[in-house]
């Protein structure tokens, strides 16, 4: 069986060989330490896998369609919406994720965000820079704050229990109905009305396209935090960007965009007031890439052994 891993998955290269003699001892493996320039490139070294591994680079069907032998594609991400599956579907061929990776990562950074909105972390650290002084960097808290967590997936709850331990009442919306210890769920303009922070974990789908969008934004309260860590399209960015802009809420923390950084320079958002952002890292530190790693071969191994997990 021949795996192709079509792009870093950025770990150390003697991690990642100890990961596959470990997980696939057996297993013809052939990894590139950078991404292909054009789909020529791309096809060239897919075109005899029977497993292609990718993390977010697209794999569409213009590509799939050049890879005869192909029986799995293992997507070494949480979304998958950059991968055609229901082409592979149509064709035959599996497709599993990684859902679990960076669950404490994204977690753990969207505190941060909010923390840093929250405390004017940003322009504190202008403030000392420039020689200046603490004069109108006065915050708030978390505590005693609600956070509103739109949905209610891993990441999601364990966003959820963070806030908790920092004295904040979470509420949340979910798609469809759970019971969550301590995540009261309602609709979701209820959640926006009452949200002092609101959190975005769902997926990117066609109905969650600009769920956040300039009519729901109008529903936030005065002081409120929009947090986004899912995907960009998610947020109505423009709209965004003008409720800042006029004062209509309070501030904005965001790792996703419209586009993977880097963005254009005309972006509404790169001007937008108080805003942290950050380049797509909420799932980039080192204990989640190599738990990464670990995830997207194993999730081949017990596809080969006739019990596949984490299939999409």
């Amino acid at each position: 069986m021949k795996i192709v891993i079509a792009e870093p998955l950025h770990i150390p290269d003697d991690e990642l060989d100890a990961d596959i003699a470990r997980l696939l001892p057996d297993a013809d493996v052939v990894r590139f330490d950078s991404r292909p320039a054009d789909d020529v490139e791309y096809v060239e070294r897919v075109k005899d896998a029977d497993v292609i591994v990718v993390a977010n680079m697209p794999l569409r069907a213009g590509v799939l369609a050049r890879c005869p032998h192909l029986k799995l594609v293992s997507i070494a991400f949480v979304g998958f919406d950059h991968v055609d599956v229901g082409w592979c579907h149509d064709h035959g061929i599996a497709v599993a994720n990684s859902p679990t990776y960076p669950t404490q990562a994204v977690a753990e950074l969207v505190m941060g965000l909010t923390l840093a909105v929250l405390r004017k972390v940003r322009d504190g650290d202008r403030a000392v820079r420039g020689q200046g002084t603490n004069a109108g960097l006065a915050g708030g808290e978390l505590h005693g704050r609600t956070v509103g967590i739109i949905g209610a997936g891993r990441i999601g709850q364990r966003t959820a229990e963070l806030a908790r331990a920092f004295g904040s009442t979470t509420i949340g919306y979910n798609r469809s109905p759970k019971s969550i210890e301590g995540l009261e769920l309602f609709p979701l303009e209820d959640v926006l009305r009452r949200a002092d922070i609101v959190s975005l974990h769902v997926p990117l789908t066609p109905q969650t396209k600009h769920l956040l969008d300039r009519e729901r934004l109008a529903l936030l309260n005065p002081g409120a935090v929009v947090i986004n860590t899912a995907r960009g399209p998610v947020v109505d960015t423009a709209a965004l960007a003008e409720a800042l802009r006029s004062g209509r809420i309070a501030g904005a923390g965001l790792d996703v965009f419209d586009t993977e950084p880097p963005l254009a320079p005309d972006d509404p958002i790169l001007s937008a007031p108080n805003t942290v952002l950050t380049p797509h890292v909420g799932f980039d530190t080192v204990e989640a890439l190599a738990y990464r790693a670990e995830q997207v071969l194993g999730n081949i191994r017990s596809w080969q052994q006739g019990r596949p997990e984490n299939q999409v």
